[in-house]
């Protein structure tokens, strides 16, 4: 088992040029902010076998008007088809866009922990544990947070608060971890 396959992303740097295709056909950058938004947050999710991605997909749904706010839209994404993302709509309560497709070379690129299914039941392919990034209005990563289990994951509440004193110009907060 090698564990020297990552990438991580580095707080500043560009955020990759990754497209992720949309239940309506339509194929999405993950980082462009839409509606207009300048910031953009794409949380990289397990897939639909994941009831703690489930519930955090939710939870998320709850502070979309505060994120609104501050400037910062919104993404999902997963490495499920097309297929798995419709049978996950209805336990689904979300008006943010939901993309399906990521590949295992995608998840390479973000630098996301990728997990092998543990059976059948599961999933069918490799998937993306949790990961969380902040992209700014110049297309670096602001902020990012990478997990390797479902249970560590970004408290949503802190974190709208945290962007919020981020996204204040009078507070000149700088991106943090990029000493060199």
């Amino acid at each position: 088992m090698s564990t020297e396959y990552t990438n991580k992303l580095h707080a500043g740097s560009a955020f990759p040029d990754i497209s992720a295709k949309l239940l309506n056909g339509d194929t999405i950058k993950l980082a462009t902010p839409e509606n207009g938004l300048y910031w953009k947050m794409i949380v990289v999710y397990r897939g639909q076998h994941c009831p703690l991605c489930t519930r955090y997909l939710n939870q998320l749904e709850s502070v979309r008007g505060h994120l609104a706010e501050i400037g910062v839209d919104i993404i999902a994404v997963s490495g499920d088809s097309e297929e798995q993302l419709e049978s996950h709509l209805p336990r689904l309560d979300i008006n943010f866009p939901i993309a399906y497709g990521l590949t295992v070379e995608q998840m390479e690129e973000l630098g996301v922990y990728i997990s092998d299914p543990r059976s059948p039941q599961e999933t069918d392919h490799p998937f993306s544990e949790p990961a969380l990034f902040v992209v700014n209005n110049e297309g670096n990563v602001h902020v990012a947070d990478i997990s390797n289990n479902p249970f560590v994951r970004p408290e949503l509440e802190t974190l709208v608060s945290g962007l919020g004193w981020i996204r204040n110009p009078d507070n000149n907060y700088p991106i943090r971890g990029m000493h060199k």
